[in-house]
């Protein structure tokens, strides 16, 4: 199978591989120490100080990025196992993302839900990545295409063009539709043609008070996006584990 992938592949695989695996492995460790199953190691708590996974991912992210870096292009079994360690620390540090956002201890409050997106969305978008996603149509930017011939101006108008859709997306409260737009076509001007969410900073600057397209805002989002949120989280927490509401 790793034959059949040139080397950018592969290490990508071996990262998404690292990536997922400790995801669910942390998952249901923390989900053994909360449930207090005796069998299971505890925290980790030298002298009394909670040292929580964050740090430890922070560890393996900067080992295996610099080793990805150091060691020679013919050493591709280093490469792969570099790459999968920085997919291990890539998981441990997300997986805590709302603590390093918070600067506190959020992982179980409603708070830390944010940390459970962030995997899911670094998984969503790697994925993408390993089918044949490219950034923003960089490869016809590059030439890498004949979709659009040789105009070079022409080439990268579209870049420019899908990067701006894509943070209009985002400026109207469309995380999701505007990050994983950088990977899939026409994703990011759905994103920014839409009505934005009724609290993004594009409804702040554009959409009055009593205006009509606010109040068509808050009902869309009464009446769709919060059902669709709402499956979301249990999507979720069946994988993660139940966030406290209060």
């Amino acid at each position: 199978m790793l034959g059949a992938l040139h080397h950018g592949q592969a290490r990508l695989m071996f990262f998404f591989l690292g990536l997922v695996v400790t995801f669910v492995f942390i998952r249901i460790s923390v989900r053994l120490i909360r449930a207090g199953v005796r069998w299971w190691p505890g925290n980790f708590t030298p002298g009394g100080t909670h040292i929580h996974h964050v740090v430890f991912g922070a560890v393996f992210m900067m080992v295996g990025g610099v080793t990805g870096i150091a060691v020679p292009d013919e050493a591709q079994g280093l490469r792969l196992a570099a790459a999968a360690l920085l997919g291990v620390g890539a998981a441990l540090v997300l997986d805590e993302f709302a603590l390093i956002l918070h600067l506190r201890d959020v992982y179980w409050s409603k708070d830390g839900r944010l940390s459970v997106d962030a995997v899911f969305l670094a998984i969503g978008m790697t994925g993408l990545l390993l089918l044949g996603a490219r950034p923003l149509g960089y490869d016809d930017v590059l030439g890498y295409n004949d979709v659009l011939g040789e105009s070079v101006p022409v080439r990268v108008a579209l870049l420019l063009g899908n990067l701006g859709f894509a943070i209009v997306a985002l400026l109207k409260g469309k995380v999701w539709t505007g990050l994983l737009g950088l990977l899939v076509p026409l994703l990011p001007q759905i994103g920014a043609l839409r009505l934005a969410r009724p609290r993004s900073p594009w409804a702040r600057w554009h959409y009055p008070d009593g205006s009509r397209k606010l109040r068509r805002a808050e009902r869309r989002e009464h009446r769709i996006r919060r059902p669709l949120i709402q499956a979301k989280i249990r999507v979720q927490e069946f994988i993660s584990g139940r966030h406290d509401e209060v």
